[in-house]
């Protein structure tokens, strides 16, 4: 695992294309108030894993059973729709999206909720699992070949040419109201965690894709606990969107491999996502495709069985010199394990 301290740690990034760009919000009690009208809101639980991979505490935010639809992205997209509906944007509108899975389900579960429709656009990779559980859920899903970043051209594409409403969970120039909203969804999980934790974390670590859960999370996290828990971004060592920017103190795109890290496997960092973490986050990390696989057995064994994806927080904490018997440590399982 290679860990990179941030130098713009407080600052931010002086990047020209950050300068139109929205910080993260850290506003919970919006969505907390919009979600809770929903039948199947309800909170997610804090596993407390006792001394834990060298740590003297850890704690875990289950998100595999958030809502029903089995993963912390059904507080994103579906939060944006039910946002549309209340001011009578969404009926018998069609919402699009790229999706490497979970995004998808919380878009479809949004439109069948509010009488609109859903369109989703996957890669080929993406298990055919999801695509059903997408279309039992009234989704048309639209197959692509290439990568993820296909998928959400083909998506930005679809929504020009046949007048739908793109919804992507990741942000650029030109593109940041959705997902502005979108990871304010969020903030009702990390409200959730910070009220459960019986003290203020020493450590944090925090998965990262397009990063919107990690920046969420870690804005929330910094107004509530301040400057003492450090906050560790970990990405898959085929996908450093994230990291790579910080070190270029500005927006790039990254290439590499297929990673089993599926839901994080994303060569570019949404634009709201990095000016949060480049100011918030204290390390970068990558992880190997090995260690995020190593870590499934012990998590499983907690009670606590999910994806790569879902438990590459775990898996860094667990890639890591023993923390120390002083270390209370706050992690995410953010999906449940694939059927």
């Amino acid at each position: 695992m290679h860990l990179f301290e941030n130098p713009f740690l407080k600052t931010g990034l002086d990047d020209p294309q950050l300068s139109q760009i929205p910080a993260p919000s850290v506003d919970a009690q919006a969505p907390r108030e919009l979600l809770s009208l929903c039948p199947v809101a309800g909170k997610t639980p804090l596993v407390s894993l006792g001394p834990f991979a060298g740590a003297g505490a850890v704690f875990v935010k289950d998100e595999r059973a958030r809502m029903g639809l089995g993963s912390f992205k059904a507080l994103g997209a579906a939060y944006v729709i039910a946002s549309e509906a209340a001011a009578g944007r969404a009926e018998g509108e069609t919402f699009v999206c790229a999706s490497a899975g979970n995004h998808g389900l919380s878009v479809a579960a949004g439109a069948a909720a509010f009488k609109a429709k859903a369109v989703i656009y996957l890669s080929r990779s993406v298990p055919e699992a999801f695509a059903e559980r997408l279309r039992a859920r009234g989704a048309e899903v639209r197959r692509v070949d290439g990568s993820y970043e296909d998928s959400m051209v083909a998506a930005a594409e679809a929504a020009a040419k046949e007048g739908f409403k793109l919804l992507s969970d990741s942000s650029w120039n030109g593109y940041t109201a959705y997902p502005h909203k979108l990871m304010e969804g969020y903030l009702v999980m990390a409200a959730e965690a910070a009220e459960a934790m019986p003290e203020a974390p020493t450590h944090i670590f925090l998965q990262a894709g397009v990063g919107g859960l990690a920046a969420a999370c870690a804005a929330y996290f910094r107004t509530v606990w301040g400057d003492g828990p450090q906050i560790i971004v970990v990405e898959p060592e085929a996908a450093p969107a994230l990291i790579e920017s910080v070190k270029a103190g500005k927006f790039v795109s990254t290439s590499g491999p297929e990673s089993c890290m599926g839901r994080l496997d994303c060569k570019e960092a949404s634009l709201i996502a990095l000016k949060g973490l480049a100011r918030d986050a204290n390390l970068f990390a990558t992880l190997s495709e090995a260690a995020s696989q190593a870590a499934l057995g012990p998590l499983a064994d907690a009670g606590l069985a999910t994806t790569p994806s879902g438990g590459a927080g775990m898996a860094a904490l667990m890639s890591l010199a023993p923390l120390g018997p002083e270390a209370r440590v706050l992690c995410i399982v953010s999906e449940g394990a694939e059927a």
